[in-house]
C-alpha cells in the first residue's frame, strides 16, 4: 500500500473548535477545556482509503483564530492541498467570517480543496440547525466538498469530514 502526505489547516475563529476537531479526529478524546492556540499546532494521522490501496498521511496544521498572527497566516497557508474551515453554530458572528477565510485559503492555494465545518451542533436545537445549515452552505465554489455539521463533543461527522477531506486530496 502506497503513502502520500498531504498538508491540511483547520482555519477559523477563535474558540470555533479548531484544535477538538482535531484531537477528536487524531486521539479519539474531547475536553471541555479550552486551550488557546498560539500560532500553530500541527498533528499528524495516517487515513487509509477505502476507494484505493493508498494511505494519505495527514499532517495537520491547527492554525491560531486570532488577530495576533493574522499577516503571517498565509505563510502558514502555503502548500496545503486541503482545509477544514470552521464556524461555530452558536456564534453568528463566527459563520459571519467563513467567507473571508474561504477566499484566503483559496488565494493561497488555488488548486486545493476544502470542507466548511458548522461545529458545536450538540448546542444547537434541531429545527434552528437545519435553518443555519441552509444560510451556510458554501457548495456553490467548486472547490468546496461539502458543508457539513459537525460536533467535536458527541463526535457528530468529525471522521466522516477529515476522511472525506482525504479522499478528495489523493489526487491533488
Amino acid at each position: 500500500m502506497s503513502t502520500v502526505s498531504k498538508k491540511v489547516c483547520l482555519i477559523g475563529d477563535f474558540s470555533v473548535g479548531k484544535t477538538s476537531l482535531i484531537r477528536r479526529f487524531v486521539e479519539g478524546v474531547f475536553s471541555e477545556q479550552y486551550l488557546t492556540t498560539i500560532g500553530i499546532k500541527i498533528a499528524r494521522k495516517v487515513v487509509n482509503l477505502e476507494t484505493s490501496s493508498q494511505q494519505i498521511d495527514l499532517i495537520i496544521w491547527d492554525i491560531e483564530g486570532g488577530t495576533k498572527f493574522k499577516p503571517i497566516v498565509p505563510n502558514y497557508l502555503k502548500g496545503a492541498t486541503g482545509a477544514i474551515i470552521v464556524g461555530d453554530l452558536s456564534r453568528q458572528e463566527t459563520l459571519d467570517h467563513l467567507p473571508a477565510h474561504i477566499d484566503l485559503f483559496f488565494q493561497t492555494n488555488p488548486n486545493a480543496v476544502a470542507i466548511v465545518a458548522l461545529n458545536k451542533s450538540d448546542i444547537i436545537e434541531e429545527h434552528k440547525l437545519t435553518k443555519l445549515r441552509e444560510l451556510n452552505n458554501f457548495t456553490a465554489n467548486s472547490q468546496i466538498i461539502k458543508t457539513i455539521v459537525t460536533s467535536a463533543k458527541n463526535n457528530t461527522n468529525v471522521d466522516q469530514a477529515f476522511t472525506e477531506l482525504a479522499a478528495n486530496m489523493v489526487n491533488s
